[in-house]
C-alpha cells in the first residue's frame, strides 16, 4: 500500500512537471510569435510613414516650384501690360496731334506689338501638379511588403518542413496502371495492366494510390516533383473513401485534393472547385495537414508560395497522403509523380 502511494505521488508529481514544461512552452513560443509580429507591423508602419512623408515632401516642392514660376509669368506678364499701356497712352495722344510728320514716324513703333520672352499661346498652368507621385511612394512600400513577405514565406515553409514525413507509397492500393518503383517514391502511369490481386483497397477504374502509413492526429508534410506532367491529383483522403467506381473529389467524400489538367489547368477540388490563377508552372508541389486546426495547405515549394489551403475539415478517422499520376496522354504524361525528401537549405 505504502509502495502504491510512492508511486501515485511519483506520478503525480512528473504529470505537474510535464504540465508546467508544455505551457511553458506554448508561452514561450506565443510570445516569440507576439514579438517577432510587433516588430514586423512596427517596421511596415516606420515604412509607410517614410513614404508618406517622402509623397508630401515631393508634393510640397511641386507646389513651390509652381507657384515660383506662376509669379514669373505673372511678372512677366504685367511688364507687358505696362508695356502696352504706355503705348496705348502715346497712340491716344499721337492721335491728337497735328504734327503729321510726327505721327507718320512714331505710328510703326506704337503699332508693333513689343517683345515678348514667351509664346503666351502656348502657355499652360496645369491645376494637377502631382502626376505619379503617390504611386511612386505605393511602389517603394510595394516593394518593402514584398521582401518582407519573401522573408515570411521561407520562413513558413521551413517551419512546414519541420514536420516532414517519411511517406512510402502502398502497392495495394495502386491502380493497376499505375507503375511504382521499387523504394514506393514514385508513382508514374503505364500503358498495360498489371497482373494484381484485386484486394477492397485498390482504386480501380481510377488510376490513384495512397500511402502505407496514415495519420489520426498531429501535423505532416510532403512534397512531390511533378516534373513537365501534364494530369495529375494530390492531396490527402479519408482511410473510408471509396476505392471502386468512378469518385467525386470533394471534401464531402473525404478528399481535398489539388489536380492539373492539359498542362496548364490548375483546380482546388473543393466545393465548388476553384480555378487556381498561378505565376508560373509548378514543378514541386508540397502538402502540409494540420489534422487538429482542420486544415490542408498546398505550396509551391520551389516559389515557396500558397496555393490553396482548405480551412474547416472535418477529420474523424485516418488520413492518408493521395496521389494520382493520370492518364497516359499520348505519352505526354509519362513522367511519374516523385515524392522527394526535403531539403535543409529551403
Amino acid at each position: 500500500m505504502v509502495h502504491l502511494q510512492s508511486f501515485f505521488i511519483i506520478l503525480t508529481y512528473s504529470f505537474d512537471q510535464i504540465k508546467f514544461k508544455m505551457l511553458g512552452t506554448f508561452q514561450l513560443s506565443c510570445e516569440k510569435e507576439k514579438k517577432a509580429s510587433d516588430s514586423l507591423f512596427t517596421s511596415l508602419i516606420h515604412s509607410i510613414k517614410e513614404r508618406q512623408a517622402e509623397a508630401n515632401a515631393e508634393i510640397e516642392e511641386k507646389q513651390r516650384a509652381e507657384e515660383k514660376r506662376a509669379e514669373e509669368l505673372i511678372n512677366d506678364l504685367q511688364l507687358e501690360i505696362t508695356e502696352l499701356q504706355g503705348k496705348d497712352s502715346e497712340l491716344k495722344e499721337l492721335v491728337n496731334t497735328d504734327d503729321h510728320l510726327h505721327f507718320l514716324q512714331r505710328l510703326p513703333s506704337l503699332a508693333s506689338l513689343p517683345p515678348t520672352n514667351r509664346e503666351w499661346r502656348e502657355t499652360r498652368i496645369y491645376p494637377e501638379l502631382c502626376v505619379g507621385t503617390v504611386r511612386r511612394a505605393f511602389s517603394k512600400l510595394a516593394h518593402t511588403l514584398k521582401n518582407d513577405l519573401d522573408s515570411l514565406k521561407k520562413e513558413e515553409m521551413r517551419r512546414m518542413q519541420k514536420y516532414a514525413v517519411d511517406v512510402v507509397l502502398d502497392p495495394n492500393t495502386a491502380h493497376p496502371n499505375i507503375v511504382l518503383s521499387s523504394d514506393g517514391k514514385q508513382a508514374g502511369r503505364g500503358e498495360l495492366l498489371h497482373i494484381v490481386p484485386d484486394v477492397p483497397q485498390r482504386f480501380d477504374p481510377v488510376i490513384c494510390v495512397l500511402s502505407k502509413k496514415g495519420f489520426q492526429s498531429g501535423r505532416f508534410y510532403f512534397q512531390v516533383a511533378v516534373g513537365n506532367k501534364t494530369f495529375w491529383d494530390l492531396g490527402v483522403v479519408k482511410e473510408s473513401i471509396n476505392r471502386k467506381g468512378m469518385i467525386t473529389s470533394t471534401p464531402e467524400n473525404g478528399y481535398w485534393t489539388v489536380r492539373l489538367r492539359n498542362g496548364s489547368e490548375y483546380r482546388a477540388l473543393d466545393s465548388p472547385s476553384v480555378l487556381l490563377r498561378l505565376q508560373q508552372k509548378l514543378k514541386t508541389v508540397g502538402v502540409f495537414t494540420d489534422y487538429e486546426e482542420g486544415t490542408v495547405s498546398f505550396f509551391d515549394v520551389d516559389a515557396r508560395s500558397q496555393i490553396y489551403t482548405y480551412t474547416g475539415c472535418l477529420f474523424s478517422e485516418r488520413i492518408f497522403p493521395f496521389f494520382s499520376p493520370g492518364v497516359f496522354d499520348h505519352g505526354r504524361n509519362a513522367e511519374p509523380l516523385i515524392i522527394t525528401a526535403v531539403s535543409n537549405e529551403t
